[in-house]
């Protein structure tokens, strides 16, 4: 009997030691910055926000899309960007995630608004 459980185990740390392991999770979000190609130039400003309008340039000034989030993740503004002027009249003061899309390059940033 105790013959198997040798076995048993020699057979669990040989199949064991061939597993290629577990990734750490900082691996994953590499991975998706590196999938996330930036945008040059990228600025939004002014941050703290006091004012009704945050201004988001690029080198290429090209259309953004540009998402809002909270910080719990729900999205509360959509807004395709065609000059630089984003008008946040409608946000109250927090911290909040902005997604920016422009042609197939994406950044994320956050922002306050006070």
């Amino acid at each position: 009997m105790r013959k198997i459980y040798l076995l048993f185990m020699f057979i669990g740390f040989a199949c064991l030691s061939f597993t290629t392991g577990i990734q750490a999770q900082s691996d994953t979000a590499e991975r998706q910055q590196a999938k996330d190609a930036k945008i040059e130039g990228l600025s939004v400003f002014p941050n703290p926000a006091n004012g009704d309008v945050l201004y988001i340039t690029s080198t290429k000034n090209l259309t953004k899309t540009v998402s809002i989030f909270t910080v719990l993740g729900e999205k509360i503004l959509f807004k395709v960007l065609i000059g630089r002027e984003l008008d946040i009249s409608s946000l109250p003061p927090a911290v909040y995630v902005i997604r920016i899309q422009e042609g197939k390059k994406k950044a994320t940033r956050k922002f306050v608004r006070s």
